[in-house]
């Protein structure tokens, strides 16, 4: 039985969760409760690094999203969720990584921390951060052309990456007017099964909010 070990609000761990359920496999979601659980010593025999998400099948155990998701790709290739052609590949694999590298820390997490109020942050960080983040939509809007998909006609990695991340700009006071490609992309991500299974819900987000400014306060 493969379990995942995850936080309903975590992008790192909603990646995963998306994947098994396009993928129709049978799992078990075990809900993590990262003021404690995380430091458990049955935790750390999985994770030293006490992280999420942590996906075991059976005896097999891997840790860090990429890793699980290349996993679940190369084990359970049915649907695939990665193109065999050698040019949508390569797409599919600069969107994972200009998500990771040039969009989560350097343009979302301080849009984050100015929308949640989860510390201070100067005009001058603002403003790097806004333009970061439209050089990543600029890119993601070209690279999208008139796919429905990232790669290509099918759901891909790719989409299920930057499907979980990019969403959270409209909550984050970032428009996404000037970028109806991707506008629509999320539209159509919205619709599936998938995703509205793991839409992360108000509560979860206050709580969260509430627990970092508590973090924060201390």
């Amino acid at each position: 039985m493969i379990k995942l070990y995850h936080v309903p609000l975590s992008f790192n761990s909603r990646r995963i969760w998306i994947t098994l359920l396009e993928k129709g496999l049978d799992f078990e979601l075990i809900e993590m409760q990262l003021n404690g659980d995380q430091m458990t010593p049955e935790f750390v025999k999985l994770n030293p690094f006490h992280h999420i998400p942590v996906l075991t099948d059976g005896d097999f155990r891997v840790i860090e999203s990429f890793a699980i998701l290349d996993y679940l790709e190369a084990k359970y290739p049915t649907p695939p969720l990665l193109p065999k052609n050698p040019e949508s590949l390569a797409i599919v694999k600069m969107v994972q990584m200009v998500i990771v590298n040039e969009f989560v820390g350097l343009g979302m997490q301080p849009l984050m921390r100015k929308s949640m109020l989860l510390g201070e942050i100067s005009d001058e960080q603002l403003e790097k951060a806004q333009k970061q983040t439209a050089t990543v939509l600029n890119f993601l809007e070209e690279l999208l052309g008139e796919n429905p998909f990232f790669g290509g006609d099918h759901l891909s990695l790719a989409d299920i990456v930057a499907g979980t991340t990019i969403p959270w700009l409209n909550m984050l006071g970032f428009s996404l007017n000037s970028y109806p490609k991707i506008q629509a992309w999320i539209a159509n991500l919205n619709q599936r099964e998938s995703w509205q299974k793991t839409e992360p819900t108000k509560t979860q987000i206050d709580d969260f909010v509430g627990r970092m400014k508590a973090r924060m306060g201390k």
